[in-house]
């Protein structure tokens, strides 16, 4: 088992290096939201590396996030989170309207989202905000208020990714993933995983002090 506990890059982030690695045998470490946002855990690469991630207290992977570069064998191991839909509140339209129209607008949508405690990151003239309830309601929600010049639309969260920055995938993809029961045991030498979780992902429950990791199986 290989263990990492720093992060070389990013794909999305640094175009050199995604240049560099362009061509390389790539194995991804696929993960959802819930667990990506933890900083340690278990994972199969889905070309079968078993890895232990421990990161520092409170880093977690994000989307493209490199963990080894392997030059010599032109391999590379990455992470790939499954990502959820995200809603996507455009605003670009009130940009031609007076001052005054502008901030009364951009109160009304502050006022919508607020009142639903919805976590939100604004690049330009959008707003993102993840789906922690279901699409109708957030349709619902928008259609009631019905803010002249605000548009909305629902968008895969891989097409967002290159327009945020890594801090700004962090706050909009982490933690957005519900939980449920399941108890999960691994005795690798070692590294211990005694964690109740939710969905057959764990959730942290520590007998060592602060290193235990958290399994995610495929």
């Amino acid at each position: 088992m290989k263990i990492f506990s720093e992060v070389i890059g990013n794909i999305h982030a640094d175009k050199n290096l995604a240049a560099k690695i362009d061509g390389y045998d790539i194995e991804y470490l696929h993960l959802d939201q819930w667990t990506a946002q933890k900083s340690r855990f278990i994972v199969t690469g889905d070309k079968g590396t078993q890895c232990a991630v421990a990161l520092k207290r409170n880093h977690q992977l994000i989307e493209g996030d490199i963990l080894e570069i392997d030059n010599d064998n032109r391999r590379a191991l990455v992470a790939a989170i499954e990502l959820n839909p995200v809603f996507v509140i455009d605003l670009s339209e009130i940009e031609k309207l007076d001052k005054l129209q502008i901030i009364q607008t951009c109160i009304e949508l502050g006022h919508a989202i607020g009142n639903q405690h919805w976590p939100a990151v604004i690049k330009g003239t959008k707003v993102y905000v993840p789906l922690t309830v279901d699409r109708k309601v957030m349709k619902s929600v928008m259609d009631t208020h019905a803010i002249p010049g605000v548009t909305y639309s629902f968008e895969e969260g891989s097409a967002v990714i290159p327009y945020l920055a890594p801090h700004e995938i962090r706050n909009l993809f982490g933690g957005t993933s519900q939980e449920s029961h399941a108890h999960v045991h691994d005795h690798t030498p070692g590294i211990t995983t005694d964690a109740h979780g939710h969905d057959g992902h764990a959730v942290p429950h520590s007998h060592d002090g602060g290193h235990t990791f958290h399994t995610h199986e495929h």
